[in-house]
């Protein structure tokens, strides 16, 4: 059962410990009342505060061209650029629906489980590994792609921001795995 969700990572089911046969994402939406200067300190003082995980086992990547997020995470979190953010390639780190429509860098925040789980921090070749779990993912719409080289600002940039259920059970408390959710596996 797929009850929501991401559609491009269906043929990952089974394969990791981090995909799952039941995804529902949790988020929150903003179409133009708030962007990144808001979005970003609100999502870390959820997950450090709220959540209260460990932040030195937390890793934020930034989209390669993205300042306005890189400057506003490096205040928020006062994570430096060559131990906690990394820019991500493009085709992992910016959204869109489809070949037309709105579309944006994104934020992901991942909780890095030990070096006892098999991986690589997002980017490098060891990226497909389970050690550091994307759990957080903020997407920041500012453009509207309307077609091959035409793309424009959005009137009104808008945010979309979630976190999977699955992922929330796992995180706080540091697990190395996290619960499931199906007794098959693929693997």
């Amino acid at each position: 059962m797929r009850a929501g969700g991401k559609h491009n990572d269906l043929d990952n089911v089974g394969y990791t410990d981090r995909h799952h046969t039941f995804f529902e994402m949790l988020g929150n939406f903003s179409f133009g009342d708030y962007f990144k200067e808001t979005a970003i300190p609100l999502a870390w003082e959820l997950v450090t505060k709220d959540f209260a995980p460990r932040s030195k086992r937390l890793l934020v990547t930034v989209y390669h061209d993205d300042e306005d997020a890189y400057r506003i995470w490096k205040k928020v979190t006062g994570f430096s650029a060559t131990t906690r953010s990394s820019a991500s390639p493009p085709r992992d780190n910016f959204w869109s629906a489809g070949d037309t429509g709105p579309c944006g860098p994104c934020s992901e925040i991942f909780f890095d489980q030990g070096d006892k789980v098999a991986g690589g921090p997002p980017g490098s070749a060891d990226a497909d590994g389970d050690r550091f779990l994307e759990f957080w993912n903020l997407v920041f719409m500012q453009y509207e792609q309307r077609g091959p080289g035409d793309r424009v600002d959005l009137p009104k940039p808008s945010i979309d921001t979630g976190m999977g259920l699955e992922r929330i059970d796992g995180h706080p408390a540091g697990r190395a795995r996290q619960s499931t959710t199906s007794t098959s596996s693929r693997r």
